[in-house]
């Protein structure tokens, strides 16, 4: 089964235009996603998923490859399933597994993508599994920018919300806060599958792709780590990042 990793970038971001080539520690943001994801096991071949010029010719100048896409995607996966195809053109080959790795994930570890793919690799039944972490404060809890999700006995997703979900007024502490870490892997089919569903109003309520999944009655397979992680959204994350990333060694395995 072929197992591709995509990584949707795009300059236009609302909240942080030209995030993807914004530095940390002197590499572009989608470079070190793009490194660190390129470490997994269990990838057969990365790309980066792009509108824009500049981010094409950034990847290729490291030895990656870019597929250029769409500039009318308003979701990441739109613009994956897309490359997607473009990719099975281009090489002759249908892909088995398509793993979507958000370019604001700097921190991504390369066994946190393989953990993400197992349950697929295991279970036929699986089409989508998502990442989750525990959060670890109360404004991270409250931060719009974390997607938050809550599961069932079975790790399956329940709901995912940008509000503090589950309440943090009432419920006991041992019921755990977690957040989706944006690493996706969608078997091939099911992939397309979703981009043919409608759009949903929870989905666009909340701007989260995963609930169209939900409200059209299929299951999201969650799968805890409990490394820490951060993506970035606004400056003053890049700069959290930073810092945290300061020592950090996977970066010295970078081929640069």
């Amino acid at each position: 089964m072929k197992i591709i990793g995509v990584i949707p970038a795009r300059m236009a971001s609302t909240r942080f235009p030209g995030k993807p080539l914004a530095k940390i520690l002197g590499i572009p943001m989608v470079g070190h996603v793009y490194f660190r994801t390129r470490m997994s096991s269990l990838i057969d071949e990365l790309y980066v998923a792009t509108c824009d010029e500049e981010i094409k010719e950034y990847v290729n100048s490291i030895g990656g490859k870019a597929i250029m896409t769409s500039a009318t995607h308003e979701r990441a996966s739109e613009r994956t399933s897309e490359a997607m195809r473009k990719i099975e053109d281009q090489t002759g080959e249908k892909v088995g597994i398509v793993v979507m790795v958000q370019g604001d994930e700097p921190m991504v570890l390369p066994d946190m993508i393989d953990e993400a793919v197992q349950p697929i690799i295991n279970d036929s039944d699986i089409q989508v599994t998502n990442l989750m972490s525990p959060l670890k404060s109360r404004s991270e809890h409250e931060d719009p920018n974390e997607i938050k999700v809550v599961v069932d006995r079975n790790d399956f997703a329940l709901y995912f919300s940008r509000e503090a979900i589950p309440t943090p007024k009432k419920h006991p502490q041992n019921i755990p806060m977690m957040k989706q870490v944006c690493i996706i892997p969608f078997r091939r089919r099911f992939l397309d599958k979703f981009n043919a569903l409608e759009p949903t109003p929870l989905e666009i309520a909340e701007s989260i792709d995963m609930l169209r999944i939900l409200e059209h009655g299929y299951r999201v397979k969650m799968v805890r780590i409990d490394k820490g992680t951060y993506s970035v959204d606004t400056k003053e994350d890049l700069i959290r990042v930073e810092k945290l990333m300061e020592n950090d060694d996977l970066m010295t395995k970078y081929a640069l």
